[in-house]
């Protein structure tokens, strides 16, 4: 084989490698627009569906506001996360209306009189102690699902329709005081003041 050969054959290979690197933009950039596309119909027929599910609850009364005046608070504020509301029963069946679909930081404070909710990205609401109907642990509502007993779920009336609202403290063991106080103000016991519930509570962790 002569140099003159040789050398021309390390140019068609030199010529085969580089043309092999080029990148089909083309073929790319049509990947990615239906990929844009896709997600966009999926975010439109989800927004569609939440719209139309607003739409069905638009029965639902306005959600109350807590009155100035309720009492001492029954326990230290539960801060944490609101998950979302649901039928109760049904911890797929998401209620949108009136904003109960927006998940949120929350501060919650159980009184006398009701529960009251402060959402910080959404609209606060009170929960009156006559519409709250139970409470449990639970591991997932509204599409969210918590390790067991990760979420502290509480049951209530409001105008006709039956739901349940989740929450999650930030020190998930608050969960069981809530749950014992809120049984207790349903059946209509005389709760504890929040120091003697918190003391109760300390003590009985401690044993």
């Amino acid at each position: 084989m002569t140099s003159g050969t040789a050398h021309h054959d390390l140019l068609l290979l030199a010529t085969e490698h580089k043309s092999a690197a080029v990148t089909n933009w083309s073929g790319r950039i049509l990947w990615i627009g239906i990929c844009l596309v896709f997600v966009l119909g999926v975010y439109l027929l989800m927004w569609r569906a939440w719209k139309k599910r607003g739409q069905r609850q638009a029965a639902l009364p306005a959600l109350p506001t807590a009155p100035e005046a309720g009492g001492a608070p029954l326990l230290p504020p539960l801060v944490g996360r609101y998950f979302g509301s649901t039928t109760a029963g049904n911890w797929l069946d998401r209620v949108v209306a009136h904003g109960l679909g927006t998940r949120s930081p929350v501060e919650l404070t159980l009184r006398p009189d009701g529960l009251v909710v402060e959402r910080p990205a959404a609209t606060d609401f009170f929960v009156p102690a006559a519409a709250l109907t139970g409470v449990r642990h639970e591991k997932g509502l509204a599409g969210k699902v918590l390790p067991e007993g990760g979420l502290l779920v509480i049951t209530w009336t409001h105008g006709d329709t039956s739901l349940d609202s989740g929450f999650r403290s930030d020190h998930p063991d608050d969960h069981d005081a809530w749950i014992e106080t809120i049984t207790r103000l349903i059946a209509g016991e005389l709760p504890a003041t929040a120091g003697t519930a918190a003391r109760n509570h300390q003590e009985g962790s401690v044993t």
